[in-house]
């Protein structure tokens, strides 16, 4: 996904803004992160990520908070406004369907989906969509993203499956160095139960589709699908008879990439060719 960022309004870190009011209400109780995590039923650690700005707090995080200080929706509303910031309108849609989904299933064709992203593969990416920014832009784009990660770390993270071509995992983005760290961190995400990674071989000739796109799940059920356009940003549809094409044209991914093993086998290979 190549969704851009729109910086003007706001805080440009909506996580350490959040954090700092999340050790704001802590001071203003009196509780240390021990206890006050006790309350909240979350473990220290994840209060300490929170309250540092090292990740997005999850809405039920945010609850949790309005639960504690007697302040109903409070913290919810600050957070779900904080989390959307600096991203585009356009892409908007998306971030609150991935948040709350149960599942996000992906078809990467041309790069890697923003949630299986390193910091400098997606630095790269952002470099070259982005070819007039400063690095300080590129690098609050790259923050960005990264912040999009924490639903994978939810006590209930979604079911990741993406299906990637094996040309997205051969071209050199960012240079060799980079890609052996990216797909050393796609063979670390693959050992999840929550994350399942597919490759589609260039021996399986024309793919099924040669555009990316994204089906969402809620509740366990297909929902919604994203998908791009160079020129016009994103779009979710959710429209039952796109939804159901989505699902179809995935059943024929699966069927045409290599099994789990199979393209773990190939994706070792791969990062030995880049580490040449």
């Amino acid at each position: 996904m190549s969704e851009g960022a729109d910086q003007e309004h706001g805080p440009k870190n909506g996580a350490a803004y959040f954090g700092t009011e999340v050790k704001a209400l802590r001071d203003s109780l009196g509780l240390s992160q021990d206890v006050f995590a006790d309350k909240l039923h979350y473990n220290q650690g994840q209060v300490s990520k929170v309250e540092n700005g090292g990740v997005m707090a999850s809405e039920a995080f945010a609850i949790a908070m309005d639960r504690v200080a007697g302040t109903p929706g409070v913290y919810q509303r600050l957070r779900n406004r904080l989390a959307k910031q600096g991203h585009p309108d356009w892409f908007v849609p998306y971030i609150s369907l991935e948040e709350s989904a149960s599942g996000v299933t992906d078809y990467s064709c041309t790069f890697l989906m923003g949630l299986l992203q390193t910091p400098e593969y997606a630095a790269a990416v952002m470099r070259a969509s982005f070819p007039r920014e400063t690095e300080d832009q590129i690098k609050e784009r790259v923050e960005l993203r990264m912040r999009r990660q924490a639903v994978l770390e939810r006590d209930d993270p979604p079911l990741l499956w993406v299906i990637v071509h094996e040309a997205v995992l051969r071209t050199a983005v960012g240079g060799a160095a980079v890609m052996v760290g990216q797909i050393d961190h796609l063979m670390v995400l693959m050992q999840s139960p929550h994350v399942t990674l597919q490759v589609l071989p260039y021996k399986a000739g024309a793919a099924p589709s040669h555009l990316p796109f994204t089906l969402l799940a809620l509740d366990g059920k297909p929902h919604a699908v994203y998908a791009e356009t160079p020129t016009h940003g994103g779009q979710v549809d959710e429209t039952p008879s796109v939804v159901a094409s989505a699902v179809n044209m995935f059943d024929r991914l699966r069927m045409a990439a290599c099994s789990e093993e199979e393209s773990l086998v190939l994706i070792r290979k791969i990062m030995e060719d880049h580490a040449k």
